[in-house]
């Protein structure tokens, strides 16, 4: 797609797969959230390359074309903030954005909060500042079918998702998340129940677009995926009053289901996120869906883009 140039870096015994276009001292590193993989960012990346940056987006450890963790449950975020580091060490750049999305927003914060000289700037999508920690998510703030509570479980998604083949796991997830309403289901239903088969693609995402999320999810299963993000959200992190001293940006989509986390859109609209990310600019997009960067392409690019320019050294 558009000359993206694919190869794995080995980044702290384990190889991982890079996507790139773009060349030049500028670089920018995307960092993908679930259901999505380093695809998910193929209109950011060839905008970005446009630009004359340096465009690089992963698939995380046990993702995709990347190689698992020998022991995946020992993992947490921090591993993904090390791997990052890493790979910036193994690609020889010195300092880059970091674009996150969805769970992809935590370490890339976390990245800016403890490797302050290695981040120009910080773009997030739908997920403000958060700490990985037993209240990043207020699960008991909201009913026992919530979907974050039911993928911590045990084996519970694990007998869920394997009802189905992949592709269709990665569509009922990718529509759920794309409405307004957070995906919360019945004592007698699991996540996958909620899902309706008549209900199209959003726009934005095309049969051949989900034909390449489920050949990479085909590849990886759903094994490190539900321990990173969902069974180590409520992990402390050991790292106390962090703060990101570079500039950042969080874009919000009002129709993201996100926003409707317990706390979130206050922790946002006031400005409490502030206390950690002291030179944040925030923007709404009013019907900006949790997929607004695929949903909204041309308009994000335009925003990223901006931001960049506007901080790039």
């Amino acid at each position: 797609m558009e000359n993206i140039q694919h190869k794995h870096v080995e980044v702290r015994g384990l190889k991982l797969h890079v996507a790139e276009i773009g060349s030049g001292p500028k670089a920018v590193v995307f960092l993908h959230g679930f259901p999505e993989i380093w695809y998910t960012w193929r209109h950011q990346m060839v905008a970005m390359a446009k630009r004359s940056y340096r465009a690089i987006a992963i698939d995380f450890r046990g993702y995709g074309l990347s190689e698992q963790p020998a022991e995946p449950e020992k993992d947490t975020f921090i591993d993904l903030v090390h791997d990052i580091v890493a790979l910036l060490d193994s690609l020889a750049i010195n300092k880059t954005f970091l674009i996150g999305k969805d769970f992809g927003a935590l370490p890339a914060y976390l990245v800016a909060a403890l490797h302050p000289d290695r981040v120009t700037g910080v773009v997030t999508l739908g997920v403000p500042f958060m700490l990985p920690g037993p209240s990043a998510i207020q699960n008991h703030l909201l009913p026992e079918g919530f979907y974050i509570s039911r993928w911590q479980e045990p084996g519970r998604a694990e007998a869920d998702f394997g009802r189905f083949d992949v592709k269709t796991v990665i569509r009922n997830i990718y529509i759920l998340f794309s409405r307004s309403e957070i995906p919360i289901a019945a004592p007698d239903q699991e996540i996958m129940d909620l899902f309706d088969p008549a209900t199209p693609l959003p726009p934005g995402f095309s049969e051949e677009d989900l034909d390449v999320y489920a050949s990479l999810y085909e590849k990886s299963g759903f094994r490190y995926p539900l321990r990173v993000p969902y069974r180590t959200l409520a992990v402390d992190c050991g790292i106390t009053d962090p703060k990101v001293s570079a500039p950042s940006l969080l874009i919000v989509g009002e129709k993201d289901y996100v926003l409707k986390f317990p706390g979130m859109e206050d922790y946002i609209r006031t400005g409490a996120v502030k206390h950690f990310v002291p030179d944040l600019e925030i923007t709404f997009i009013e019907e900006g869906s949790h997929f607004v960067h695929e949903q909204l392409a041309e308009k994000m690019n335009q925003l990223i883009l901006t931001f960049l320019d506007k901080h790039a050294i």
